[in-house]
């Protein structure tokens, strides 16, 4: 399968996250994207055909396994930059979400690895428990 596209990834998110509290309708998606509805419905296609959702008339919009793993990375690295621009850099949070949201897409695996490393060994973290 071919990379996917900086918004296809963001779909994904988008599912992933919205599955978390109640399961995702295109509506809830295209809301969440600032997209209309029948750009959803192209995009759910296009990811169904891909095999990374199931996208089935009048339902929620489930991710395929593939789909999951996909969107829970894209996820994790979001959260990693957010909170390393945010916590170490003292980058605002509307920026950080802003910046994390296009740096997700090209960031490595490794660099992600080394922000975890360093914040952890820093123990910096918008999480920690005193």
């Amino acid at each position: 399968m071919k990379k996917l596209t900086y918004t296809m990834e963001n779909y994904l998110e988008a599912i992933y996250e919205l599955s978390q509290a109640d399961g995702a309708r295109v509506s809830d998606i295209a809301e969440r994207m600032g997209v209309t509805k029948a750009s959803t419905h192209r995009a759910m296609t296009a990811l169904a055909e891909k095999g990374l959702v199931i996208h089935e008339k009048y339902k929620k919009i489930l991710l395929t396994p593939k789909g999951y793993s996909l969107a829970q990375l894209t996820a994790e690295k979001h959260h990693v930059i957010q909170e390393f621009l945010t916590m170490v850099l003292m980058v605002s949070p509307d920026i950080s979400e802003s910046d994390a949201c296009a740096i997700e897409h090209v960031i490595s695996s490794e660099t992600i690895a080394a922000m975890k490393i360093f914040m952890d060994k820093n123990r910096i973290s918008s999480h920690t428990e005193s």
